[in-house]
């Protein structure tokens, strides 16, 4: 029994970055999704796709490198966990790397990154830090 699916999601990626594959497949879900959504919106992945499969569906994220096969997503970790949730307000969202980085923060208007979060004045729960 998994009792971390966000976790599992960052751990496939990790390792799938770590030796250079050119997608990764997870098992879907709806938070899943929207994660990818995040990810891609903010250009840390080329695209995700559903696919159908038996006994269920399958969520194939495709990685991004850089011209010379560099990665993208260099760090990307769990911040939120099932134990110890952490959660942050409008006023105080952190800011990764000076900006280059992100956080996805799980809030009342969907999955969003900490810059999204600032310009729609919400707060949330902190899931994971990429960069």
């Amino acid at each position: 029994m998994m009792t971390d699916p966000i976790a599992d999601m960052l751990t496939r990626i990790r390792n799938a970055i770590t030796i250079e594959r050119p997608y990764v497949d997870i098992p879907c879900s709806k938070l899943k999704i929207a994660l990818a959504n995040v990810l891609q919106r903010e250009g840390y992945i080329w695209e995700h796709e559903i696919i159908d499969s038996k006994p269920a569906a399958t969520l194939r994220v495709v990685l991004k490198y850089g011209p010379n096969g560099e990665r993208v997503i260099q760090h990307i970790s769990r911040d939120s966990k099932p134990g110890r949730r952490s959660y942050c307000t409008v006023d105080n969202l952190p800011v990764v790397l000076q900006g280059l980085g992100i956080k996805v923060l799980s809030t009342n208007k969907g999955l969003l990154s900490n810059r999204e979060a600032k310009a729609q004045g919400v707060g949330g729960e902190v899931l994971c830090t990429v960069y």
